[in-house]
């Protein structure tokens, strides 16, 4: 029903354009109605993942193990993104017309620093309000290793919380039941807020081959790269995964946004994929917002195009540089549609390339943020069932439910 949705609304944005701009308001409450879940998900989810996992002195083992994936799929993300522009070469002969977009524009001054003080907040509850997930990530995940010392009142928080993460993930039930409908209008407005398909196509053409560049570095990191990680180090089968997380990649799609998908993904995860309890809720809220593979891809991919476009030839320790800036920058993209395009300032002034051509990828952005807010969706899951498989090997009995 979900694919019906996104084909429905494709068709329909095609077709008619601007006009489908009145289904807009259902696509956007629906994407609402997903985002007003994530903090209580969020929340809940990590106090009861790192509480789930016993003794805090494992948590250690269960971080590790995922940092150390997370870290390694995004810097061989960043690779794939390099070796496919460098022989695409997308830029040659494409002029730069465009001005610094208004919505990177003061933004000059971000740095790696920023990312960091990003981790922590003077006020959690204007953090809330924002949908800054990192700061309240941070905090679920030291209260929560707390409350693993406190004994039987320790254990009584956990509980309501737990109760609150049951609650939470049965309302994400039944706003599934209207999932196909939010799908399409969602699709369909974008594309007619693009102007349907004629005008899509023309700017498309405009930098087809970046757009090409783009989704061969993107389906080359999701069908091969992952699968293999996948297949060898968590023993699952790629094909029987990636038709039980249809629903979450779907709204992935639809929603470009990895919070906004987060409830559906843990329910893909746990449910579809019997990833234990504890590990989804410790890796899935986490990657949702620190791991970005697709993200990380498409900054270093955008990066290079920029420099062929304005004629800038990038030294092997340039593009070193773009490979650690793009890698570090992807964990601070906040999971929300065309953050990237803000993260993007750091690696392009890590090189010293123009702001300006930022502007040159907004026309299609849009699009290309849904195929890789998919690919970062794809690669959390991937990352759930090798944590669990990893860290399930250090129980007595290999228990891991």
């Amino acid at each position: 029903m979900m694919l019906i949705g996104i084909s429905m609304g494709g068709l329909c944005g095609w077709v008619f354009g601007k006009e489908m701009l009145v289904v807009e308001w259902m696509g956007e409450m629906f994407l609402d109605t997903l985002k007003m879940l994530v903090i209580p998900l969020i929340i809940s989810s990590m106090i009861v993942g790192i509480t789930g996992l016993g003794d805090i002195r494992k948590v250690g083992k269960a971080g590790t193990i995922t940092l150390i994936y997370f870290l390694s799929t995004s810097g061989i993300a960043v690779m794939v993104g390099i070796i496919v522009v460098n022989i695409m070469q997308p830029g040659l002969g494409v002029e730069l017309t465009t001005d610094i977009p208004e919505k990177v524009a003061g933004k000059e001054s971000i740095g790696i620093t920023d990312i960091l003080t990003s981790f922590v907040t003077p006020n959690l509850f204007e953090s809330m309000a924002k949908m800054e997930i990192l700061p309240i990530i941070m905090f679920s995940l030291v209260f929560g290793g707390v409350l693993t010392t406190l004994g039987e009142k320790g254990k009584l928080v956990i509980s309501v919380f737990d109760g609150i993460n049951i609650a939470i993930m049965k309302i994400v039930h039944l706003v599934m039941y209207f999932a196909p409908l939010g799908v399409f209008a969602l699709v369909s407005s974008k594309l007619g807020a693009a102007g349907g398909g004629d005008l899509f196509l023309v700017e498309l053409l405009k930098i087809g081959k970046f757009a090409v560049t783009v989704i061969l570095g993107l389906m080359i990191h999701a069908l091969i790269t992952l699968p293999a990680i996948l297949f060898f180090i968590a023993k699952q089968n790629p094909l029987t995964y990636f038709k039980n997380m249809s629903n979450a990649l779907t709204t992935a799609l639809s929603t470009a946004s990895s919070a906004a998908t987060l409830p559906v993904t843990i329910e893909c995860v746990e449910e579809g994929n019997k990833i234990s309890r504890r590990t989804t809720l410790f890796v899935i809220p986490l990657g949702a917002t620190v791991n970005m593979n697709g993200t990380a891809l498409y900054e270093s991919i955008a990066a290079i195009f920029i420099a062929q476009m304005v004629g800038i030839h990038l030294e092997l320790s340039d593009q070193i540089l773009i490979f650690l800036t793009a890698t570090l920058a992807a964990i601070g993209a906040a999971g929300i549609p065309e953050a990237g395009l803000v993260t993007m300032v750091i690696v392009l002034q890590a090189v010293g390339l123009p702001l300006e051509g930022i502007g040159m990828l907004l026309s299609i952005d849009w699009f290309l943020d849904r195929i890789r807010t998919s690919v970062n969706v794809w690669g959390d899951s991937i990352g759930a069932a090798v944590v669990d498989r990893l860290e399930g090997k250090r129980f007595e009995g290999g228990e891991t439910s």
